[in-house]
């Protein structure tokens, strides 16, 4: 007996169209989810998390008064081994020349680093935090340093910036949303 053949398709020659139809779905959701450099954070509009009462010795340490005072205030994780927070330090010290409160968070570093690095590149903090074993930048949700949010002066957190405060970036995204932050506090 002559076996006969069967025709049509294998179900096995639809598999390669069919991946490349998923992949091709997946690239263009992918494009359409806008700025993929921007890390969301949940505290956007909700209250700032605690921070270390643990001082960095020879400043003052931070306050939750500090963070509600009614006015606007950056807060600057930060650390000495941290080679962008180096390259930031002179605009922070602008900044806070121009009557910004800032309080930096110092975190996993040693005490002596971090104080040299203060006493060589000046201190723009009006506090300094000493979160040695990075508990209060994993309450924060901080990646990596540097890292500043934007409060308001009921201590809510308005916006969130990864990276050092210089550049376009810095320029296009953190100026304005700090500039509408002082605008909205003048109001």
């Amino acid at each position: 007996m002559a076996e006969q053949k069967k025709s049509g398709l294998s179900p096995l020659m639809m598999l390669p169209p069919i991946i490349f139809m998923g992949f091709a779905v997946m690239v263009y959701f992918g494009m359409q989810r806008g700025n993929t450099r921007e890390l969301p954070s949940t505290f956007i509009g909700q209250p700032a998390p605690e921070i270390t009462n643990v001082a960095l010795d020879g400043y003052d340490g931070i306050t939750r008064e500090m963070l509600t005072s009614g006015d606007v205030t950056m807060v600057n994780f930060w650390a000495s081994w941290c080679p962008p927070c180096r390259v930031e330090h002179p605009n922070l010290m602008k900044m806070q020349a121009d009557g910004l409160r800032i309080v930096g968070v110092n975190f996993k570093d040693k005490t002596g680093q971090a104080q040299q690095f203060l006493n060589s590149g000046g201190n723009p903090f009006m506090a300094v935090g000493f979160d040695a074993p990075g508990r209060t930048a994993i309450d924060w949700g901080v990646t990596a340093p540097p890292e500043t949010f934007i409060l308001d002066g009921k201590g809510t957190v308005l916006f969130r910036y990864t990276g050092p405060l210089i550049g376009s970036d810095y320029e296009q995204r953190f100026l304005p949303e700090l500039n509408r932050a002082l605008d909205q506090a003048g109001s």
